[in-house]
């Protein structure tokens, strides 16, 4: 539950090139610097990164996975998206408002402090 918070509940910022189509699937590449896997600290809390992805899709939905160490499964999140200029912003199932960055090849996004990467 934690990690669904994380994923889905901050505000994110955000720049889409206008003439840019941000649709495809993004790696995560890194949490705060660090290269996945890897391990963060988040609110006195220790998480074991092992992998995620981040889905864009045409049809104006969205979706988070992320794979931490001890768990059986991934945790999942879905949204969906409106595009306005540079910015995506994404409306979580159950969840808050959030916006994100894609430049080029590369999505990121800030969440509760925590700058995440990702890459097509």
């Amino acid at each position: 539950m934690f990690l669904v918070m994380v994923l889905a509940g901050c505000k994110q910022d955000a720049r889409v090139a206008a003439d840019a189509n941000p649709v495809g699937t993004y790696a995560l590449v890194s949490v705060d610097g660090n290269k996945v896997p890897c391990n963060v600290q988040h609110e006195g809390h220790a998480l074991g990164v092992k992998s995620g992805s981040f889905i864009i899709n045409a049809n104006g939905s969205c979706t988070s996975k992320m794979v931490l160490a001890g768990r059986d499964s991934a945790i999942e999140v879905k949204a969906t998206y409106t595009r306005q200029g540079s910015q995506l912003t994404m409306q979580w199932e159950g969840a808050g408002m959030t916006v994100g960055t894609v430049e080029g090849d590369t999505f990121t996004m800030t969440n509760e402090g925590m700058i995440f990467a990702y890459r097509k």
